[in-house]
């Protein structure tokens, strides 16, 4: 029997029993479960990446309850759409409205849902795959009594999902009669955290296998080709593209080269290769620095190099690139001290610049002293003579602090010679 409208869309839970994967979230101990089980619907917010089961658990929480139930897109939908559905919820009584990519609606729109939600018209239910905090607005969100977080599906979730769609008679794969390994079911719920995807998947392998007299016979061979082809890839311009950046990030910096190139390996499904070489030469600055100024100077010629390749040779040097930043000593020392120093500038901890300092290149400036008694470093041995250079009045300030690590070990013991000449040299002016 072949349906018309995809598996995902058919497997959807009709009632917060059948959800699954979310049971922090509505398991049967939750609040949440308890309130809709009494017939209590707060107003919330469903934020996640896609096939978290956002506008599944929408539906579900419908059918649960006996409220009219509106479900609109904000990409689609437009301020009239939201006031109509409002008008009729005032004749019908309580009514729940999901909004799909609620983040879409711009300001207006989404005031125009905060009488009616005051009034408690209508409850709302609105699902984004962007951080609320920062794409909705505080009224909308201020009114929402759950702000709820939807996470990947783990594994064994999906894989209770696959199963549960191979067996359903009516809405599932039941009347096909497939026949698949659970090793097979297992190499699908590897490959990807997302039920709708994990669905859609099923269908087409189930729709690409032959079939015998004793039913759909699903092969290794099948189900590999269908993962090949799937071409799994994100939105680069969602939260969830700036979540896989930080997670890159904070992996180099932790130190943790597998971590990394797990991150490495989503962010190249996007796509976007300018904005995980940016990320790389950032990194190599802010996080190696000082305590190993070699990698940092070779990031540049590798991103070059990637940039010259493109996919999929570029992945080879971007590969290097990860890995030896994760593996290499880290310092942020020299950035650290600079925004100490313009913190200080930013408030006004500033000095007459030392006289001697001052630009002798013009006429006239003779006359004022500028320049007069600079000393030349490379006049002296070592390139190294005794002079103030910061202001007066803040010439003891030690802006950079370095670490015992990699090649900062020796600009530390230089910093620290330094250092101690110029307080030697000050206590014999003194």
């Amino acid at each position: 029997m072949f349906h018309t409208e995809p598996l995902a869309y058919r497997m959807r839970p009709e009632r917060i029993e059948e959800v699954v994967g979310q049971d922090e979230i509505v398991g049967v101990d939750t609040p949440l479960y308890k309130m809709i089980q009494k017939g209590h619907v707060p107003s919330m917010l469903l934020y996640g990446e896609p096939g978290t089961g956002k506008t599944s658990l929408a539906f579900a929480i419908s059918g649960s309850t006996n409220k009219e139930f509106y479900a609109i897109n904000a990409t689609t939908a437009g301020k009239k759409d939201v006031e109509n559905i409002i008008n009729e919820a005032r004749m019908t009584g309580d009514a729940i409205l999901f909004i799909d990519e609620i983040h879409r609606f711009n300001k207006s729109q989404q005031d125009s849902l905060l009488k009616a939600l005051e009034q408690g018209v209508i409850t709302l239910i609105g699902a984004t795959t962007e951080n609320p905090f920062h794409s909705v607005n505080h009224a909308i969100r201020s009114r929402c009594g759950q702000i709820k977080q939807l996470k990947p599906l783990t594994k064994e979730a999906i894989i209770e999902l696959l199963n549960r769609a191979l067996s359903d008679q009516e809405k599932g794969l039941g009347s096909l009669n497939v026949h698949i390994d659970d090793s097979l079911i297992e190499l699908i719920s590897d490959t990807t955290g997302d039920g709708r995807t994990a669905l859609s998947l099923l269908e087409d392998i189930v729709y690409a296998s032959d079939e015998t007299e004793d039913g759909i016979q699903v092969t290794k061979e099948t189900v590999q080709y269908c993962i090949r082809n799937k071409g799994f890839s994100h939105d680069n311009k969602g939260d969830i593209y700036y979540n896989l950046l930080s997670g890159l990030q904070k992996s180099i910096r932790g130190s943790d080269a597998d971590a990394a190139l797990y991150y490495l390996a989503r962010l190249l499904e996007g796509g976007d290769l300018e904005a995980i070489s940016r990320r790389l030469l950032v990194i190599a600055y802010e996080d190696i620095g000082l305590a190993n100024p070699q990698l940092c100077a070779r990031v540049l010629p590798a991103i070059q190099s990637v940039e010259r390749l493109g996919l999929p040779e570029g992945r080879i040097p971007l590969s290097v690139v990860a890995v030896e930043l994760s593996l290499s000593p880290k310092s942020n020392t020299a950035y650290k001290a600079l925004d100490k120093a313009i913190k200080h500038v930013q408030k006004g901890v500033t000095g007459d610049i030392p006289v001697h300092l001052k630009d002798a290149h013009y006429q006239g400036a003779k006359e004022l002293g500028h320049g007069l008694e600079y000393k030349y470093p490379h006049n002296y041995p070592n390139s190294w003579v005794y002079q103030e250079y910061l202001p007066e009045s803040i010439r003891n300030m030690n802006y950079y602090q370095p670490k015992e690590l990699g090649e900062e070990k020796r600009y530390k013991n230089v910093y620290e010679k330094l250092d101690h000449l110029r307080q030697e040299s000050r206590k014999k002016q003194s």
